[in-house]
């Protein structure tokens, strides 16, 4: 009868850690540029997956240019841009105007990047698919820390090619003002 109750008391105490650990708030850090190359090798063969994330938050009502200038706020500049992206073998299709690529508690891959430049609302999330389950609670992590004092818009400026409308855009966020320009094609280093 002894060895019953220590059981059960062993197996409420992991039981409720293991509950309390769902609710953290799980440790987002940014892959640098300078890292991409590294997190391209350690995650080669993931299986990368978009579900997960569709439970609506605040982000996803936002303008995708105003999430821009929030998460250089929060994380600095971005880990690749379409000016990373012009000299590599560049396709229309590829047209990006930011990523920002995260590793979630050490071992989650995460990227997060613009759906149209700055003509859309909200973000593209693309995660491990076999972290599927984490997703969410992630995604509410980057809502919050979006939209709190620490993500307040701060200026940033990008490139943005639109092969839709087969047009260049300096997109900026400057003077209080967001602002797209159309322009001719950039001169990349």
């Amino acid at each position: 009868m002894i060895l019953k109750k220590i059981f059960l008391t062993i197996l409420l105490t992991l039981i409720g850690s293991i509950a309390y650990a769902q609710f953290e708030d799980p440790e987002i850090r940014k892959v640098e540029p300078s890292e991409r190359n590294a997190f391209q090798q350690r995650f080669a063969d993931i299986n990368w997956s978009g579900q997960g994330l569709y439970n609506p938050t605040t982000i996803d009502r936002l303008p995708t240019i105003e999430l821009r200038s929030r998460l250089q706020a929060v994380f600095g500049d971005p880990t690749q841009t379409i000016a990373d992206l012009i000299n590599d073998n560049f396709r229309p299709g590829k047209a990006i105007q930011f990523e920002y690529w995260f590793i979630v508690d050490e071992q989650m891959p995460l990227m997060i990047l613009d759906l149209d430049g700055p003509f859309e609302n909200g973000l593209v999330y693309v995660g491990a698919s076999r972290y599927i389950d984490l997703m969410p609670q992630v995604k509410r992590t980057l809502n919050r820390m979006l939209m709190d004092d620490e993500g307040d818009p701060v200026e940033f400026s990008d490139y943005f090619y639109s092969p839709e409308r087969d047009q260049w855009y300096l997109v900026k966020y400057e003077d209080g003002e967001y602002k797209r320009e159309a322009i001719s094609r950039p001169t990349f280093n």
